[in-house]
């Protein structure tokens, strides 16, 4: 049994590189302009050519490392299909500009398409009077709310869309790329149907960004389902990784290095939120609590709009599912914020 995490990789592929992780498995990076400063792209051999497992973000540096790999490693070869694990935009960025330019079906779970079809429509996140009272209900300033909803629906300027039609994966379907068969997982918490590849045979997993190495991937409730319970789906999908996949698989995330030790991965993660999760229900012993003074309680540096927007939803996760779980209970103030008290 692995009890620690080994990365065999001490390095990322550099600009325009394409690293050989596995035979028939190519790794690239290309640039994000965020805190978490990279996404990992992986290309697959299949029937001459290469399917392309996520895609990046419709920025320049995205696209122009999407150039120098192309007219690099794989000059001469051929892009075959692209297979999207979720909505979020470094996953889901250029995949319109991939399927308009090469001419690359789309595979991904149902939910996450028609997810990222809904918010090319701009009904999504940051628009509507139902966003600044979600934030307001929780305890947040004026001040704050107006800095996350002034980034206005930023989502928009990072993707190219999604072409008009895809196949759908589903949780337990069999992928063949290239003559292999790899399994399809599809898993909530982080995004709605999250899809990751498991070949066994090959001892090869491919986590997205369900399983990461060294963070732990944003769960966050948001103001279209204020209610929802994320988390709970998130650490029942930890467990059934754990329960269905062998330890002995190259993990290769959506970001970070690939490394082996899948389960203490997991085993690190179901005992970070539960702390998490104390965390909060110390904090709430001695008075109640808005989830806006909770954030500093889990999040102890300064934050900027983008980060106290993820960490904001993040907490309202792990009090929704401590409320499922009967350790909390709700307590109005007279101004109408919620504020949460421990039992």
């Amino acid at each position: 049994m692995q009890h620690e995490l080994t990365y065999p990789f001490a390095t990322y592929p550099g600009f325009g590189e394409a690293t050989e992780v596995a035979p028939g498995v190519r790794w690239i990076r290309l640039k994000l302009p965020f805190q978490l400063n990279h996404i990992n792209i992986y290309l697959i051999e299949d029937d001459g050519g290469w399917m392309v497992l996520d895609t990046g973000l419709d920025t320049d540096d995205c696209r122009a490392g999407w150039e120098a790999v192309l007219n690099g490693p794989l000059k001469g070869m051929r892009l075959s299909r692209m297979v999207v694990t979720h909505f979020h935009p470094d996953h889901v960025g250029l995949a319109n500009w991939l399927h308009e330019r090469f001419g690359l079906a789309l595979s991904m779970p149902r939910t996450e398409y028609l997810f990222s079809v809904t918010a090319r429509l701009g009904t999504g996140d940051m628009s509507g009077e139902v966003h600044r009272t979600f934030y307001r209900t929780h305890g947040l300033s004026a001040e704050h709310t107006a800095a996350i909803l002034g980034r206005g629906h930023h989502y928009l300027s990072l993707t190219t869309g999604v072409p008009p039609s895809y196949a759908r994966l589903r949780d337990g379907d069999g992928l063949a790329v290239g003559g292999r068969a790899f399994e399809v997982h599809t898993a909530g918490g982080h995004a709605l149907e999250q899809a990751m590849l498991h070949r066994a045979a090959d001892r090869l997993f491919f986590s997205a960004d369900q399983v990461i190495a060294g963070i732990s991937p944003n769960v966050g409730v948001h103001p279209v389902e204020p209610e929802e319970d994320p988390l709970a789906a998130y650490l029942a999908s930890l467990r059934q990784l754990r329960a269905s996949i062998g330890d002995d698989v190259l993990v290769l995330p959506g970001h970070g290095l690939p490394f082996y030790g899948l389960h203490a991965r997991v085993d690190e993660l179901l005992a970070h939120h539960e702390q998490r999760c104390g965390a909060i229900l110390a904090a709430c012993r001695d008075k109640p609590l808005s989830v806006a003074e909770l954030v500093p309680c889990l999040f102890d540096r300064v934050l900027d709009a983008h980060q106290t927007g993820f960490a904001f939803g993040e907490v309202l996760a792990h009090v929704n599912y401590m409320r499922g779980r009967g350790e909390l209970a709700l307590s109005d103030d007279a101004g109408g914020v919620r504020r949460w008290r421990g039992l």
